[in-house]
């Protein structure tokens, strides 16, 4: 019986090291909303840090009138307890208290938008690089489908990443699916920015919509896959655009 617990016991440490080598640290995703005129776009990700866990929250305020959708002054906020013991709630909290200074909880709450299309890093069956949606739940549908496509751009020659093996920019498409409809570029990488860091992979991850009086805005949501201390990490970008 002894010998039979210390196999079992082996058996879970065995297991449970095995889960270890292949963990990674997938920042969730949280949306936060929109500014109540439609200008702004944000959301945040948080999550524990894989090799130091450490917690943190990032949250980013983006403004949709521009071609770069650019940042908020004074954001992206960034937030990381250096505290093993730390609760992750905690550093989600210094973010939304940080963030209250820039955007208020209530007005993103009060106008968080629709969200048409979601597709987890955990999701198996659907396409990562294609999400089409109806933008409104409204049946039968009142508005043209939204549709876009992420195409992935090598870019193994990125400074500081020589080391790190397949490195990805990407392109993103917006399709008008009908006859005689345009194909739109929305964003395409000439160069990788550092603070994406060495990425190796993306995928279309939700598609947000906003309406007034009508339709007037569009997040899309795009995981960052990188190479990570004991895993690959996720990270959040987003693309905005007017409808």
């Amino acid at each position: 019986m002894r010998m039979l617990f210390l196999f079992a016991v082996g058996l879970l440490a065995q297991f449970a090291t095995s889960i270890a080598a292949r963990a990674g640290d997938v920042a969730e995703l949280e949306i936060l909303g929109f500014t109540k005129d439609g200008s702004v776009f944000a959301f945040e990700e948080y999550g524990v840090q894989d090799g130091s866990g450490f917690p943190y929250a990032n949250r980013y305020y983006i403004y949709i009138d521009t071609n770069d959708d650019s940042f908020l002054k004074g954001t992206p906020i960034r937030v990381r307890i250096e505290d093993e013991n730390a609760k992750l709630d905690a550093a989600r909290l210094q973010a939304r208290q940080k963030g209250e200074a820039i955007v208020s909880q209530a007005e993103l709450t009060a106008n968080k938008g629709i969200t048409a299309g979601f597709n987890p890093v955990t999701e198996l069956s659907a396409d990562p690089h294609r999400m089409a949606v109806n933008p409104r739940p409204i049946f039968s549908p009142v508005d043209q489908p939204l549709e876009f496509r992420l195409d992935e751009l090598g870019m193994n020659n990125t400074e500081g990443c020589e080391s790190q093996g397949e490195i990805d920019g990407f392109r993103l498409l917006r399709i008008e699916a009908q006859d005689g409809g345009t194909t739109k570029l929305l964003h395409e990488d000439k160069a990788i920015p550092k603070s994406r860091g060495c990425p190796n992979g993306y995928r279309i991850g939700a598609v947000q919509t906003f309406s007034m009086d009508s339709l007037s805005a569009y997040a899309v949501l795009i995981a960052v896959r990188q190479y990570g201390f004991e895993g690959p990490d996720f990270r959040w970008i987003a693309v905005t655009g007017r409808l």
